[in-house]
């Protein structure tokens, strides 16, 4: 079932992130007075009365403008529009009716879209009767809502969900679900075809379908597997930079279907900054990593190439350093199949238990050898007890006297050390602690 989308959109310094921020229940996006701060799209997750949807909080909409960055955001603002199930489009009351307003407005209509009509910044009664003013863009209702105190969000929020699905928890799916993801060009679909041994047909006519979701499945010496698809967007669009922000979105979608995340790299280009974002959000979601560098066939090597590259690209990784890192090609189909052999391992290792005696015996020892650094006032930190918990992940709970005093560097030896007993690699952790 696809995660329904609500966009944000009006002209720049409307309080389009701070209705995001409230929305998501999080500081997402950067709030600030000056115009044009939201360059980037911010998008998240989030939930009302058990139905889940994205939102989408997109840069000030500026009709018509040259200026560069301007250009970008209306390009996005557009095409966030063409793929929304639901916009919120926000105007402020403090400043009245702007001619940048009636020119969204018009956009919208052009859009053949139904919006809602978020008059902002309506923080107490005498701004009330101000926002009637908007009722002339021909709307059946306006919400005059304040984003900042959260006025009236919760009637905004049971019309906009009102046509969304409850979330019914899934049977589970025993198959290893695998999701390969990463930048554009880098072969993604050619590592899907290779894999699969034809073209999936990913091209219609039909509207509505850009956003739908073409799993496969890969037979495997008999064992089924899921291909998450990743597919870029499906619609042909003039700038690059907004094909990419819906790619990010979908990616953002499969890593949350997946159970292991296959990363490719371009083998030109090694690890870039973008790769890292993907990287990052594969960890927040804890699933299984494997770094895949395509195109290896185009490299010039000798015995060390692949040695020194992956020495580069683990020096990058930094914290992220027991990522999988494999070596193939789509083209020419080397290593394609042994990458499936790396996930199912990977997956293995992520369901891996560690018995609580087997952790104690192990790992009390290296704490004593290594004690944890002591509180501000001096007190000695003491890890008395260790147990495996979390279902999906492995998540180590550490029981002490004083949780909130373990340094974030003795964390990272701790971690470290359960990987030197007992492996885990390709695979995110958690580390909790507790008072015991």
């Amino acid at each position: 079932m696809n995660t329904p989308i609500v966009v944000i959109v009006g002209r720049p310094n409307v309080g389009k992130s701070t209705l995001y921020n409230r929305l998501v229940g999080k500081k997402g996006a950067i709030v600030d007075d000056r115009s044009g701060v939201t360059r980037d799209r911010n998008y998240c997750e989030t939930e009302w009365a058990g139905k889940k949807f994205t939102v989408i909080d997109t840069g000030g909409y500026v009709p018509k403008s040259d200026d560069v960055f301007e250009k970008a955001i209306r390009e996005q603002v557009e095409i966030a529009v063409a793929e929304a199930d639901a916009i919120l489009f926000m105007v402020d009351v403090r400043t009245g009716i702007n001619p940048m307003d009636k020119e969204i407005t018009n956009m919208l209509r052009s859009a053949n879209k139904n919006y809602y009509l978020l008059v902002n910044k309506v923080d107490s009664e005498k701004y009330e009767a101000a926002a009637s003013e908007f009722y002339s863009f021909g709307v059946d209702k306006i919400y005059d809502i304040s984003a900042l105190g959260g006025r009236k969000i919760g009637d905004l929020l049971d019309d906009v969900t009102s046509d969304f699905t409850e979330v019914i928890e899934e049977e589970f799916d025993p198959r290893l679900k695998i999701a390969i993801i990463g930048r554009p060009n880098v072969g993604k679909s050619s590592l899907t075809n290779a894999l699969l041994g034809h073209k999936r047909s990913i091209v219609t006519d039909i509207p509505g379908t850009t956003r739908d979701s073409i799993d496969s499945i890969l037979k495997y010496y008999g064992e089924e597997i899921v291909l998450v698809d990743t597919a870029g967007l499906r619609k042909k669009k003039r700038v690059q930079e907004s094909i990419e922000f819906y790619s990010s979105i979908r990616t953002l979608k499969a890593i949350g279907d997946c159970d292991v995340a296959v990363v490719m790299l371009d083998a030109k280009y090694g690890l870039e900054k973008q790769d890292q974002k993907i990287i990052d959000e594969v960890v927040r979601w804890r699933k299984g990593l494997i770094i895949a560098v395509n195109k290896w066939d185009l490299i010039e090597k000798d015995t060390k190439t692949a040695a020194s590259f992956e020495k580069r690209i683990t020096e990058k990784l930094g914290a992220v350093n027991y990522a999988e890192i494999i070596f193939i090609s789509a083209l020419t189909k080397q290593r394609i199949y042994k990458l499936i052999d790396v996930c199912k391992n990977v997956a293995d290792e992520r369901k891996k238990k560690i018995s609580t005696n087997q952790l104690n015996s192990d790992l009390l020892s290296e704490i004593k050898n290594n004690p944890p650094p002591a509180t501000p006032s001096g007190k000695e930190v003491r890890i008395k007890y260790i147990t495996q918990v979390g279902e999906h992940y492995p998540i180590f709970a550490f029981f002490c006297n004083y949780p909130k005093f373990v340094a974030d560097n003795y964390k990272r030896f701790l971690e470290n050390i359960i990987r030197k007993y007992y492996g885990f690699k390709g695979v995110p952790m958690t580390l909790s602690f507790r008072e015991k």
